[in-house]
């Protein structure tokens, strides 16, 4: 995802709300009257990084006396079509979220349109909160990720992985999977039982969550940095990503994923887990919070089973436009959301803080997502997400995975057009 990750990745895609916040202030980091600092993030307000943010917002108000916050909705899939055309424009916003990776951030990067951080993240000390692996997607050169200038600053990190609902196991004697054969087994099991098993997007982020993952089960980090930075052939019928189509259509066959999600929202699939009408659902932790505020039934997590790696990274960056009229104050705010007090409410809320204090998480399904991601990110365990390589591919992918979902177009053939959008994709070094 997030970048969703959307990604957005984030919490939720379809609750994504992206913010224009009206800061009046009297000069460029000066408080006052008589300036604007547009902030756009695109996270619901009951996730963590909404919770999390909206105190940094009062935090950053607190130190500059005088500022007005001003909300506007919109939504992350909107932001991911017009980001080019937007910060390119009059309209643009002083500091916003934004989705990391090469066919964003970096192409934004490489058009010219984001301000080098740089300076900023050594004179700030930013630097030292922000580990290597969550550093990666952070630096870009010549729009490429992984080394470079620093070009967005992130204050969570996220993963994906398996929310299900305890009480349908019980209920229906499945025992919680340790292997992928058990997880199969459950599959099947539930499905005996009238139950779909696995709630589905098909129509944004989460189908091709499912895809890549199953791909990643196959795959290892050669065959991510491969197609993720360009450092080897790809190739779309290698026995990764053939394994991954022709399983997830045989899913759908099964009934393990049900064929009318191809027209699902990510938002939709969300709250029909909550409804208890799916005993799994298979996507990022920007989901935690909500499920931990609005489940009302006993809930926890796993990760994909017999899988080394999964979608993950750090979380959607803070980027501040080229045009910003007000960089100073957008580099207050970033500093604020790093602060161990923002940190640890983000942590404690359900998110994955950068920065934040372990001894200071309170709930043990939260303490647990935490030590889940920490061991990924020790044993190189996240993979990015499928979208990131090429750009416009998020939209390119989500197409494809629904003709998988669909029937209406056999795994070879969906890998044909997967392997042509990537190979015309390729940006020319």
């Amino acid at each position: 995802m997030f970048t969703a990750r959307t990604r957005r990745r984030t919490a939720l895609v379809a609750a994504f709300a992206l913010g224009a916040l009206s800061l009046a202030a009297c000069g460029e980091g000066d408080s006052g009257s008589g300036k604007e600092l547009k902030l756009w993030h695109y996270e619901g307000a009951d996730s963590a990084m909404g919770k999390a943010w909206n105190q940094a917002i009062k935090d950053f108000e607190k130190a500059h006396p005088g500022v007005k916050v001003k909300f506007e909705e919109k939504g992350f899939e909107q932001i991911q079509k017009t980001a080019s055309m937007v910060l390119n424009s009059d309209d643009a916003p002083d500091i916003m979220e934004y989705n990391k990776g090469n066919s964003t951030a970096g192409m934004l990067s490489k058009q010219g349109l984001l301000t080098d951080l740089s300076d900023q993240v050594t004179s700030r000390g930013w630097y030292k909160l922000i580990s290597d692996n969550v550093k990666t997607t952070c630096v870009y050169q010549n729009g490429l990720m992984g080394s470079g200038k620093w070009y967005g600053v992130p204050n969570y990190a996220e993963y994906t992985m398996v929310f299900y609902n305890k009480d349908m196991f019980a209920k229906n004697g499945v025992k919680v999977p340790t292997t992928f054969a058990e997880f199969t087994d459950a599959l099947a099991k539930f499905k005996s039982k009238g139950i779909t098993p696995l709630a589905n997007a098909g129509s944004e982020y989460l189908g091709q969550q499912y895809f890549y993952q199953l791909a990643l089960s196959k795959a290892d980090r050669n065959w991510v940095e491969n197609y993720e930075r360009y450092t080897g052939k790809v190739d779309f019928h290698d026995a990764a990503w053939t394994y991954a189509a022709n399983t997830l259509a045989d899913w759908v066959k099964n009934g393990y994923i049900d064929k009318t999600s191809v027209s699902t929202k990510a938002e939709d699939a969300g709250v029909a887990w909550l409804q208890g009408k799916y005993p799994m659902m298979f996507s990022g932790s920007w989901w935690f919070g909500r499920f931990q505020s609005d489940a009302k039934f006993d809930w926890d997590t796993f990760l994909w089973p017999g899988s080394d790696m999964t979608l993950g990274s750090g979380g959607n960056i803070w980027v501040v436009p080229q045009g910003s009229k007000n960089k100073e104050l957008a580099y207050d705010f970033i500093d604020i959301t790093l602060k161990k007090a923002n940190q640890d409410l983000l942590g404690n809320s359900g998110g994955i803080p950068v920065a934040g204090d372990p001894t200071a998480i309170k709930d043990t399904k939260t303490k647990a997502m935490i030590e889940n991601f920490n061991t990924l990110a020790k044993n190189d365990g996240l993979a990015f997400y499928p979208d990131w390589p090429v750009a416009s591919f998020y939209t390119t992918l989500v197409t494809e995975t629904q003709k998988l979902i669909n029937g209406s177009a056999s795994p070879d053939a969906v890998l044909d057009n997967l392997q042509k959008a990537y190979d015309a994709g390729i940006p020319k070094q």
